[in-house]
């Protein structure tokens, strides 16, 4: 099948694997950004057919994984009212809160649902006109358009009993905060394809050009993998520092524009907390007070809800690329994806979960 078989070619995969041997003379620390990545690279065993000096980090582009604990429970705050749908993408349900998740508020009688798109969250409002009916709205650029679509909608539609419980983060202010810490070891981006397929690469360009590493745009597959570490790896060793484009398939310069003028319209920037990770300052979206009707943290009032996060879970470092989940104590141990400490152990993106699933137990890789 196109882009599955093609992009998955072992003797295509060899040969960029030979010249990625060829060409390494010493150790660079690369970031993948995106869940997506990182469960291809586990998946494939990318990372452990790479030249001993090439170290893969896996970076805080899992939007489950980064949700902060006090949205969560907010969430579960919200799914436990009688007159309350509370629909969300299905990765959210486990994600545990202080002290539950939205399975067990569900178990207890809360009329919580899967949905598979937002619109599907609106049909379920026109349905259910006695009931307010909400979604939980979690995740990057990607999924911001089609979550301000359901808004726009329900607001052209006069559906006021929809509204969302905003979780969005973007990617570029994360990069940058991890580039600026003084613990950082990265020294090249994998960018997330689907990202820069809605927002493009502008926003990379100044990143790239202060902090001086490469930064190269790439897809999910095996082939985008590697041709994606080959190239950073090209331009680490030749000490360039560019943002380049490998998801041509796909990605553009300038993005998606109606997409983002969809985004623009019922989005607005401001900060955001980041699980494990604390604020990044202009790093999210919230909904303009021209649709405030329909922001769930205000129409119920939970937005006073704050939390800590459980000392035992060490997920922020991993996001961070400090570690790796098997440096954890309590992973496969205390944290299973059956009893999960933290959302890293749930999201079908999350590092943790990958290194479980695939057995990535051992600290020698």
């Amino acid at each position: 099948m196109k882009y599955l078989d093609e992009f998955r070619d072992p003797v295509i995969a060899k040969k960029i694997l030979d010249e990625i041997h060829t060409i390494t003379t010493q150790p660079w620390v690369i970031m993948e950004i995106c869940g997506g990545q990182t469960h291809s690279i586990i998946r494939n065993g990318i990372d452990q057919v790479l030249p001993d000096q090439i170290e893969l980090v896996h970076g805080p582009g899992c939007p489950v994984c980064v949700t902060p604990l006090e949205i969560i429970d907010r969430a579960i705050e919200i799914a436990a009212r009688p007159d309350v749908i509370f629909t969300s993408f299905g990765d959210m349900l486990r994600v545990p809160g202080s002290h539950k998740d939205l399975f067990m508020v569900r178990s207890e009688g809360g009329d919580v649902r899967t949905v598979f798109s937002p619109l599907e969250s609106l049909k379920i409002a026109r349905e259910n006109p006695d009931k307010e009916v909400v979604f939980f709205a979690v995740g990057f650029e990607t999924t911001a358009p089609g979550n301000a679509m359901a808004i726009a909608q329900a607001a052209k539609e006069g559906l006021t009993n929809f509204s969302e419980l905003v979780s969005h983060v973007l990617v570029p202010p994360a990069m940058e905060a991890l580039l600026s810490s003084p613990s950082n070891r990265v020294q090249g981006y994998l960018a997330a394809g689907h990202v820069c397929t809605v927002m493009g690469w502008d926003e990379y360009d100044p990143i790239a050009k202060k902090y001086e590493v490469p930064i190269v745009i790439t897809g999910f597959e095996p082939m985008d993998v590697l041709d994606g570490i080959l190239h950073t790896v090209k331009q680490l060793e030749a000490g360039t520092h560019n943002v380049e484009n490998r998801y041509t398939r796909i990605v553009e310069q300038g993005g998606n524009q109606p997409a983002q003028n969809l985004i623009k319209d019922v989005y607005e920037i401001a900060n955001r907390k980041w699980r494990g990770i604390g604020e990044i300052p202009v790093s999210g979206f919230k909904i303009r007070s021209k649709y405030a009707a329909f922001d769930a943290e205000l129409k119920f009032s939970v937005g006073s809800i704050q939390t800590e996060e459980p000392e035992a879970c060490i997920s922020g470092v991993i996001l961070q690329g400090l570690k790796k989940p098997h440096d954890c104590p309590a992973f496969g141990k205390e944290c299973t994806p059956q009893n999960p400490l933290g959302a890293t152990m749930v999201s079908s993106e999350g590092a943790c979960a990958a290194y479980y699933k695939y057995q990535r137990i051992l600290t020698d890789e």
